[in-house]
């Protein structure tokens, strides 16, 4: 009889899909600003924050 074995993936771990997870405090009109915006694009607040931050770090200036 022939032993066939279980073969088992390791699964990634939090924090390896190239994301990470942290806590800001923003203002109440922000956070309202951001809920209006996910609703007329249908995109969840943690993408539009992403797409936001992310077009904010590539077209910033720094003035000395």
């Amino acid at each position: 009889m022939k032993s066939e074995k279980l073969i088992i993936h390791k699964k990634q771990l939090k924090g390896d899909d190239g994301y990470k997870v942290f806590s800001i405090r923003i203002k109440d009109e922000t956070v309202a600003r951001l809920d209006s915006l996910s609703e007329e694009t249908n995109r969840s607040r943690n993408e539009l924050i992403n797409i936001l931050l992310e077009f904010a770090v590539d077209n910033c200036q720094i003035v000395e």
